[in-house]
């Protein structure tokens, strides 16, 4: 096999070609965004027919193991659901991390002074999965968002609410409408059930209203929708498109609306929901930005249905998330000085963002980002911008794995931990890297 060069795929049926793709990525041999041959290459070195080589790639596909887009062929996704395949950027010595989204650890609760002061008493099984003083504050929280709170539920984190609410509702191959540019984490969750995305584009003020509603017409039964700081490109919804992407879904009942507030309240914007008065709906509340990743744990609001629906396939599984976490979030949600924190927080990540903002306007570089922990920068060719800021000490993310046909290449620049001087200096190296007569491609 010519493509292949350091793994061979094989297999006498279209069921041994797919475990010898997913034990090639299981193993590492086949990494993310590696391509495979056409469909009638693969059959030429494997001796079966065309048709039974379409048979098992749509079967990957449809496991999310592989993506096939136009013009750029078949290729291994960039988070198949096998093992911990998805490679993070390389950090050399010496160099700067903006590409893993993660909040400024010096920002974040001490977590250490939490749980020595924490009084957690035995929980055994027959306890309600939820803790009441965790819910009480929950409500209380989403309530001064206007999200309706009168069915709530626990979850681990906000992608693990997501999945267990499409997973309730849909069916493989269901349509889902997503951000594109959006999260990559998403895709892969979406691609892994089975489902297909339907690309919706975003500009700063998030999902453009008409785009969703081609979305629907294309038959889309459910939308994932960022209120606030919308990853990658930093989005936010005002009251004015809220409204109006409401009606788009007011004119769809059937059409589940799922909202992901992945960042809270360290967001530091109003929230502007989505959500619809009637119809199938949910909204996540993540504490990973606000309190810290390691706490794996966020709140489910939905319809009371829905959210019955999750916690029986919860009690089908895991049962609860551990009551020392939720013990543990409620302590930090009642601490007045760790509210203080957050708000403090968010105004730094603020300051930070428009900082680097700034810097890059002075130097004619078109980039957005309306709130969170990210700016998006738009770029000719990712992998040559990638690969000239690294050897000037920058670790930025490549916007592949976030974006769907129809969006244009870009970097995504992490902005939690960046001083003045850092942005003056990743602006500055950024306007070099992008100069005209610099070119990504050598003959």
């Amino acid at each position: 096999m010519t493509e292949l060069k350091q793994y061979r795929i094989r297999g006498s049926s279209a069921a041994e070609l797919v475990r010898s793709v997913e034990a090639g990525v299981a193993a590492g041999a086949l990494g993310p965004g590696e391509r495979l041959p056409s469909v009638r290459s693969l059959a030429r070195e494997v001796g079966l027919s065309a048709v039974t080589v379409s048979s098992a790639l749509a079967e990957l596909r449809r496991r999310g193991v592989i993506v096939s887009e136009e013009r750029r062929g078949t290729r291994i996704g960039e988070g198949p659901p096998i093992g911990a395949v998805r490679a993070l950027m390389p950090v050399p010595a010496g160099a700067r991390d903006l590409s893993r989204g993660n909040p400024d650890p010096e920002l974040l609760p001490d977590l250490a002074r939490a749980v020595r002061a924490l009084t957690v008493p035995a929980r055994l099984y027959g306890e309600p999965a939820a803790m009441p003083e965790l819910i009480a504050l929950a409500r209380q929280r989403l309530r001064a968002a206007r999200i309706p709170a009168e069915s709530l539920c626990v979850v681990s984190g906000a992608l693990d609410g997501i999945e267990r609410v499409l997973a309730v509702h849909l069916r493989p191959g269901d349509r889902v409408a997503v951000e594109n540019p959006g999260y990559a984490a998403l895709y892969d969750l979406v691609r892994a059930h089975g489902l297909r995305m339907q690309p919706v584009a975003v500009d700063e003020r998030g999902m453009i209203p008409a785009e969703l509603a081609r979305a629907i017409e294309r038959g889309a039964r459910a939308v994932v929708i960022t209120p606030r700081g919308q990853n990658p490109t930093g989005a936010a919804l005002d009251a004015a498109r809220a409204r109006v992407l409401r009606k788009v879904l007011a004119a769809a009942p059937a059409v589940l609306v799922v909202e992901d507030d992945h960042l809270g309240d360290a967001a530091g914007v109003p929230l502007h929901t989505t959500l619809p008065a009637r119809g199938p709906w949910a909204a996540t509340r993540s504490v990973a930005k606000e309190l810290g990743p390691d706490i794996r744990l966020a709140i489910l609001a939905a319809d009371a249905r829905t959210v019955a629906l999750v916690e029986g396939a919860q009690r089908c599984g895991p049962g609860w998330v551990s009551h020392l976490l939720q013990a543990l979030v409620a302590a930090l949600w009642g601490d007045p000085e760790v509210r203080r924190s957050v708000a403090r927080a968010a105004a730094t990540y603020a300051q930070r963002r428009e900082r680097l903002l700034e810097c890059l306007r002075e130097r004619g570089i078109v980039a957005h980002g309306a709130c969170g922990l990210n700016v998006w920068v738009p770029v000719a060719d990712e992998s040559f911008v990638v690969g000239a800021m690294l050897q000037r000490g920058w670790v930025l993310a490549p916007g592949d794995p976030y974006r769907l046909p129809g969006s244009a290449p870009a970097v995504r620049i992490t902005i939690a931990t960046l001083s003045r001087e850092d942005a003056q200096r990743l602006a500055g190296d950024l306007a070099a890297v992008l100069a005209p007569g610099r070119s990504g491609r050598a003959g």
